[in-house]
């Protein structure tokens, strides 16, 4: 194992950092030392540098799985601004491109690359991945892997098969999310030698956890924007009300601006980078924005809907005061949540006749004969499908999704069709008419791009805004442009939902979903928003912190103090009688919400033996605890 004052130097050295915090010198000490490694991490609490430090000290490559296309970019970037040498493989990139980052991969031209978890299925990648040099393995949000999760992925169960390519080597699992269930199911997807998990406390002692109800939605996030200043997320189910609560803000004086999973990438890029420079102090958005997103200065996470699952909420409330100030996270109910949940339920677990229905009339759509269309991919326009077959969105997209984990086919819907440029003029006729942009971003495209005055090739905007400190925005401009002058053809990315049947055309009666895919699936879907809607009651007596940190399987030894439930128990008890035995007995109750206690266990307050006794005997004779021996216990609880 590497010396600690390595490590120490290079985070230092590269980072700037004087010392690590939480877990971060734990982690790195166990994967360096060779184990198989869970690091349960909060959001934002520095899980890059737990694989990058180590990567750094080892000799070989270290590979990172992530599905996070936008982080993998960051991160690579980040990483070459340091004078690193790392690299990326996406949907985005040619097959040229391609080969030529895994050949320079078996080179050792890179000390990261970064690879999507759909890539770990593709030959070309595998055969190339058994001539790499691989000093380890990171597996960023690993609970995708657990296939009755909130997240799961299906790509991500290919994740433990490439273990025999680096045999030896250790694997590193990284999640901000994970019951205990979850981290049992990790360690066993992952094929871990021995269980090693390293957890940091969840506690956020900055971040209020509130549950509001009210009668209006509306007039609350008014109120609470209002009142709280600074840059704030508010979070929505649609992706038509993140437009149309966007405009609503702004025409209400609000710096307002919106993200969505179906927005074009150009258009994703625009508005989060106007919302994370301050342009835009509000973003309305799906669930699809924020993971990877760094912005520390958030005071304000406020939910208009009520998530399906703990772990999606805490996740996205965790984006609130990163920067250690305080900052709120607050649920909005208007006490039809289980209404709701039992609508999204019927959507996101369809009748199995309803999804082979969907099946079927998918293979008509496309002209998919029984027998026929193993790895055909199609352009599915859901909008028309739904009209031509009658059928509603969300639960059309529930169909798909199980029959996607039930691998009939493969439903993309997030991935964008790459740029596409062809020069259409001689080099000199080009560069005689470019400004200074133009000409920078040219001189990018032909040093990155060959054979592109020839035919089209795929750009990646994302890249070239990285070699020329250009906007992606900027980038598009100037292409748009130079279409019109003529100069170039241009073809902007697309958000296409795209279809691939992954097996033979079945008949309708043989589509089958297995049940870890629809019973288990929907059996725990239900157990997760039970516990989203126990949350989710705002006459809850139970403090919030510590009803989240139970979930995760975290205790916590006392209220929190800031979140709604606590501040609503401090007023009530400003309002009591504070006489000592008064006082005492609401201590004593408080300390019992946690489960029974011994009396000599009971935090006294500095009271006397005799004024206990005094306390219990009338909290007894009141009917408010049971006592058996020493033994107290809220009287509810009585068995």
């Amino acid at each position: 194992m590497q010396n600690e004052k390595d490590f120490l130097t290079i985070l230092r050295n590269v980072w700037g950092y004087e010392d690590f915090r939480g877990i971060q010198r734990e982690v790195i000490d166990s994967i360096a030392s060779g184990r198989d490694t869970l690091a349960l991490m909060p959001t934002g609490g520095g899980k890059s540098i737990t694989f990058q430090v180590p990567a750094l000290a080892m000799e070989g490559l270290c590979i990172v799985v992530t599905p996070l296309v936008s982080l993998m970019r960051d991160q690579v970037e980040a990483l070459r601004r340091r004078g690193i040498k790392a690299a990326y493989i996406d949907a985005a990139l040619s097959h040229e491109a391609m080969l030529t980052v895994l050949d320079n991969a078996i080179f050792g031209a890179y000390k990261f690359l970064y690879v999507s978890p759909e890539r770990l299925s593709d030959k070309l990648f595998l055969n190339k991945l058994r001539r790499m040099d691989i000093c380890f393995l990171t597996v960023d949000e690993a609970h995708c892997i657990c296939q009755w999760g909130y997240d799961f992925r299906p790509s991500y169960l290919g994740i433990s098969g490439i273990r025999e390519y680096f045999e030896g080597r250790p694997v590193l699992a990284l999640t901000a999310t994970a019951t205990p269930a979850v981290v049992e199911d990790i360690q066993r997807q992952l094929h871990f030698r021995e269980p090693n998990v390293l957890r940091m406390s969840f506690e956020r002692k900055n971040l209020a956890y509130i549950v509001q109800r009210e009668a209006s939605k509306q007039d609350a996030m008014l109120h609470a924007l209002e009142s709280i200043p600074g840059s704030c997320i508010i979070y929505t189910r649609s992706r038509r009300r993140t437009e149309e609560l966007a405009a609503e803000l702004n025409e209400l004086g609000f710096q307002a601006t919106f993200y969505h999973a179906g927005l074009p990438s150009v258009k994703k890029n625009e508005h989060q980078e106007r919302w994370r420079r301050g342009e835009k102090r509000i973003m309305v958005a799906t669930n699809a924005f924020g993971m990877g997103i760094d912005k520390p200065d958030v005071r304000l996470v406020l939910h208009a809907d009520i998530p399906d699952s703990l772990e999606a909420y805490f996740q996205e409330a965790g984006r609130a005061g990163r920067d250690g100030n305080m900052a709120q996270a607050i649920l909005l109910t208007d006490g039809k949540e289980r209404q709701v949940a039992a609508r999204r339920l019927m959507q996101q677990f369809p009748d199995p006749d309803y999804v082979a229905g969907v099946y079927e009339l998918l293979c008509c759509y496309f002209s998919i004969a029984v027998g026929d269309g193993l790895n055909v991919t199609r352009e599915l326009d859901t909008d028309a499908f739904c009209r031509t077959y009658g059928y509603f969105p969300a639960t059309l997209f529930g169909a798909l999704d199980l029959l996607d984990k039930a691998r009939y086919i493969s439903y993309q819907d997030k991935d964008d069709i790459s740029s596409r440029l062809r020069i259409d003029v001689p080099r000199d006729a080009l560069f005689s008419q470019l400004d200074t942009d133009s000409r920078q971003l040219l001189l990018a495209v032909l040093r990155r791009y060959g054979g592109i005055f020839v035919d089209y090739a795929y750009i990646d905007e994302q890249q070239l805004s990285f070699d020329t400190g250009l906007t992606s925005d900027d980038i598009y401009q100037i292409f748009l442009r130079l279409g019109q002058q003529k100069l170039v053809s241009f073809i902007p990315r697309k958000h296409l939902p795209r279809v691939t049947f992954v097996q033979r055309r079945v008949d309708r009666n043989e589509v089958v979903l297995p049940a870890a895919v629809y019973g288990d699936r929907r059996s725990h879907y239900v157990e997760r928003m039970e516990q989203m809607l126990t949350y989710a009651d705002a006459g809850s007596d139970q403090c919030r912190s510590r009803m989240l940190l139970k979930y995760f399987g975290e205790d916590m030894d006392r209220d929190c103090g800031i979140c709604d439930v606590c501040t609503r128990r401090k007023e009530q008890e400003a309002a009591q009688p504070s006489d000592p035995l008064s006082v005492l007995r609401r201590h004593i109750l408080r300390q019992l919400q946690a489960g029974p206690r011994y009396s000599y266990e009971l935090d006294l307050m500095g009271c006397e033996q005799e004024t206990l006794e005094e306390v219990i005997d009338r909290m007894r004779s009141d009917g408010e605890i049971s006592t058996d021996g020493l033994l107290l216990r809220l009287a509810a609880e009585k068995r």
